[in-house]
């Protein structure tokens, strides 16, 4: 089986001849785990089962200090991966004089035709990072943002259907290219919970993951969302909407063996190795032990992708992230 194959099946809720894996790295774990290793070309030899077309459309417009395609300014003097909203452009519960940018002028897609050449033999997965919520509260603010839900849920409506008419354009020119899955990248979940609670969940954000859902479901495409925290509580509704692959799949919040009986036949769970407490803190064996003991608990019949729950950050011993490659790469 190629990789492309083994998720594709996994995906269908089928045994595969090993379980599909995915190991992503933040920078400094990639250097650290370079160094380790004494080969810097190491992520290469994985055998990663995805391909993740992430782009994210930041410029550097001094040094660490990047702007994104909506033009917000990310501060990655401290964190090199993502980094904090440097100022949030809009003051006040409103769109004027705002511009949204052109969707059309988004090279998101311009790339996809060289990426699904390169990568035949992995499942192709095209990315839109802060999908809808992020994207409204890196405009506003979060907390402006949550505190307009009540006060200004008219001005929350427009600027989500502003950003789910730019996604939707992004979504049409992806999908006219060879790629198996569009992932959504949006974080809704806290360490106990939603960040804003289920009904306005349904009331703000639920309408325009319908809506995208719904345009890549009709292409024969699947689903993919990343949110971290505990966002149990809508798989219901997302499972009814047409997802297919759910990310981060953090084992302290959702007990594995729990959502596995309970959601297995319709979700494949993709991460499950913990960066809180495992991955950090374990030994190597430990890690080893629980690498297997996830595969063993979710792999059974399909529906897994084993990865961290995270890409795995600079606080994680090499040796112990050499000891999950060792593991995924010898089932």
């Amino acid at each position: 089986m190629t990789e492309r194959e083994r998720v594709l099946e996994a995906v269908a809720h089928r045994d595969t001849d090993i379980v599909p894996y995915q190991l992503d790295f933040t920078q400094r774990a990639a250097e650290q785990t370079a160094e380790y290793l004494g080969d810097p070309d190491f992520m290469e030899k994985i055998g990663n089962h995805l391909a993740i077309n992430d782009w994210g459309g930041f410029e550097e417009v001094r040094p660490n200090f990047f702007k994104d395609h909506f033009g917000v300014v990310w501060n990655r003097t401290v964190d090199k991966d993502i980094g904090v909203v440097e100022d949030y452009l809009l003051k006040e519960p409103t769109l004027a004089g705002y511009e949204f940018p052109d969707p059309h002028l988004c090279p998101l897609a311009e790339g996809l035709e060289e990426f699904v050449r390169n990568n035949e033999q992995r499942f192709r997965v095209a990315s839109i990072g802060f999908a809808v919520f992020e994207r409204a509260w890196t405009l506003r603010g979060m907390e402006n943002l949550l505190m307009d839900m009540y006060l200004h849920p008219a001005f929350v409506d427009e600027l989500i259907e502003r950003i789910t008419e730019y996604n939707i354009t992004l979504i049409k020119r992806t999908l006219e290219h060879d790629i198996d899955c569009i992932r959504f990248g949006d974080d809704w979940g806290m360490q106990q919970g939603l960040i804003f609670g289920k009904k306005l969940w349904q009331r703000f954000i639920q309408p325009a993951y319908k809506k995208m859902f719904q345009m890549v479901k009709d292409s024969g495409k699947h689903v993919m969302l990343h949110s971290c925290g505990d966002v149990k509580e809508l798989f219901p509704d997302l499972i009814d909407m047409g997802l297919d692959i759910f990310n981060t799949f953090q084992p302290e919040l959702m007990d594995p063996e729990f959502m596995k009986r309970e959601y297995g036949k319709h979700l494949t769970f993709y991460g499950g190795i913990s960066t809180q407490r495992v991955l950090p803190f374990a030994t190597p064996d430990e890690v080893k032990r629980n690498v297997r003991e996830m595969m063993d608990k979710v792999g059974q019949g399909g529906g897994y992708i084993v990865a961290p729950t995270h890409s795995m950050p600079g606080d994680i011993p090499p040796e112990n992230i050499v000891a999950f490659i060792e593991v995924v790469q010898n089932q």
